[in-house]
C-alpha cells in the first residue's frame, strides 16, 4: 500500500507538472504572436485580425482599452484620418478573450525628395551627402549610386549606416559631369533624387597643412614660411595634378594683406616684413591646371615675427665717450647690469641740473637784453629833444 501510494502521489505530481509546462508554452508562443503595421498620416488605416477564424466575431484593444465596437467590421479594425496619437499597441482576442494577435501600428509619411550637395577635395574621391525635405517619421533607407553620360550604374559606397554620406572612389578623368541618384525608401514606398554635378567646377581642395613661420637670421624684414599639401591631395597624384598656394601676410593691426603666389613649391620668403612687427600669415590652395575650380579655405592663421639684433650690453669706454647722448636717451636695462638704477638715478640729476644751469642763462640773457633795450630808449628820447629845441631856437626872430 506505501508504495501504491508513492505510484500514484508521482504520477499526480508529474501531470500537474506537465499541464503546468503546456500553460508556459501556450503563453509564450501567444505572445511571440506580434506584427509591425505602418501607416500614412492622416489616411485612412485598416487592422486586420489574423487569428479570427471564418469571420467569428473579434474584440480589439488599443493599449489594453477596448475599442468601440462601430470602429470594427468582420474582425478588422478601421482608423479614419489617422494622426500619431493613433500609435501604438493594437490586439484582438476571441470572445473567451484569448489574444488572437498583437499589431504595433506606426503612422508616417512616404518617401519625398532630399536636398543633396556634394564636395569634391581632390581627384580622387567626391563626397555627396543629403538632408530630408520632409520628416517621414518611419524608418528610411537609402540606395546611392551614380554615373556619367553612356556609362552604366555604379555605387556611391556609404561607410556608415545611419550618416547621411555616400563617396564616389576614383571618378572618372575623361569626363566631369556625373548624375548622382539618392533613392528613399521606407515601408510606405520609395522616391528617387537625381542631380547632376560638374566634379571640376566643385574641386576645391582642403586648407594646406602643418604651417610654420621661421625667423631669418640677420635679416629683420624676412619671414620663411613653410607648409605641407592637403593630407585629401595624395602625395601619388601630385605629379599630374599639382597645386598652387597663395600666401597672405600682414602686420597686426593693419587691414590691408599683402600677397605671394607659388606653384609647387611648399615654402616661401616673405621680404618686406615691417621690421620688429608681429605678423599674420595664412594660406590657401587651388589645382593649378583647372582655373575654374574653388580655393581651399584660409588656413588657420600663424603669427610670428622676423629676427631682431640681439641688444649689446655697452662697454665703459662707450658710456664715456658718449656721455652726453646717454643723457638724453637712457640705455634700455637688461639682467645683466644690476647698477643700472644707479646710473639712471644720476644721469637725472646731471639732467636736472643742465637744465637749471640753461634756465639760469637764459633768464642772465634776457635781462641783459632788457638793459639794453632800456638804455637806448633813453637816448632816442634825449636826441629828440635836443633837436625840439633847435627848432624852436630857429623859429624866434632876431
Amino acid at each position: 500500500m506505501p508504495g501504491l501510494v508513492s505510484c500514484l502521489g508521482d504520477l499526480i505530481v508529474t501531470g500537474i507538472i506537465i499541464l503546468f509546462s503546456e500553460h508556459v508554452t501556450s503563453e509564450i508562443w501567444t505572445n511571440e504572436v506580434s506584427d509591425v503595421q505602418f501607416g500614412g498620416l492622416g489616411s485612412r488605416v485598416t487592422l486586420t485580425c489574423g487569428g479570427a477564424h471564418g469571420g467569428s466575431p473579434v474584440e480589439w484593444r488599443f493599449n489594453g482599452s477596448s475599442v468601440p465596437t462601430w470602429q470594427t467590421h468582420k474582425g478588422s479594425l478601421t482608423l479614419l484620418n489617422s494622426t500619431h496619437s493613433m500609435e501604438g499597441n493594437y490586439s484582438c482576442h476571441d470572445e473567451r478573450g484569448t489574444l488572437l494577435q498583437s499589431i504595433k501600428l506606426r503612422l508616417g509619411h512616404p518617401p519625398h525628395f532630399v536636398r543633396v550637395s556634394c564636395r569634391v577635395p581632390s581627384h580622387m574621391n567626391i563626397y555627396c551627402s543629403w538632408v530630408q525635405t520632409k520628416t517621414t517619421h518611419l524608418p528610411t533607407l537609402y540606395r546611392t549610386s551614380y554615373r556619367v553620360k553612356g556609362g552604366e550604374v555604379e555605387p556611391c559606397e556609404q561607410e556608415h549606416i545611419g550618416v547621411n554620406e555616400c563617396t564616389i572612389n576614383n571618378p572618372p578623368f575623361w569626363t566631369s559631369k556625373l548624375l548622382v541618384n539618392i533613392t528613399e525608401i521606407n515601408p510606405l514606398g520609395s522616391n528617387s533624387t537625381i542631380i547632376q554635378i560638374d566634379a571640376h567646377e566643385l574641386l576645391k581642395p582642403d586648407p594646406p597643412e602643418n604651417v610654420i613661420v621661421l625667423q631669418v637670421e640677420g635679416q629683420p624684414t624676412q619671414l620663411l614660411v613653410k607648409w605641407s599639401c592637403p593630407s585629401s591631395w595624395p602625395d601619388e597624384i601630385m605629379p599630374g595634378f599639382p597645386l598652387t598656394y597663395l600666401l597672405r601676410y600682414r602686420p597686426i593691426g593693419s587691414s590691408y594683406w599683402s600677397e605671394l603666389e607659388t606653384e609647387e613649391n611648399t615654402s616661401l620668403k616673405i621680404m618686406d616684413a615691417l621690421v620688429g612687427r608681429l605678423h599674420q600669415i595664412q594660406i590657401r590652395a587651388q589645382d593649378a591646371l583647372i582655373n575654374h575650380s574653388q580655393w581651399s579655405e584660409w588656413s588657420h592663421v600663424v603669427e610670428a615675427r622676423p629676427w631682431i639684433e640681439p641688444w649689446e650690453e655697452p662697454t665703459e669706454e662707450t658710456d664715456s665717450g658718449f656721455l652726453l647722448f646717454n643723457l638724453s636717451f637712457p640705455v634700455r636695462t637688461t639682467d645683466k647690469s644690476p647698477d643700472s638704477s644707479l646710473h639712471q638715478s644720476g644721469s637725472l640729476g646731471l639732467v636736472i641740473l643742465l637744465g637749471l644751469f640753461a634756465t639760469v642763462m637764459v633768464a642772465v640773457l634776457l635781462t641783459i637784453i632788457a638793459h639794453f633795450w632800456v638804455r637806448q630808449r633813453k637816448q632816442d628820447n634825449v636826441k629828440k629833444q635836443e633837436l625840439t629845441s633847435m627848432v624852436k631856437m630857429k623859429s624866434i626872430p632876431i
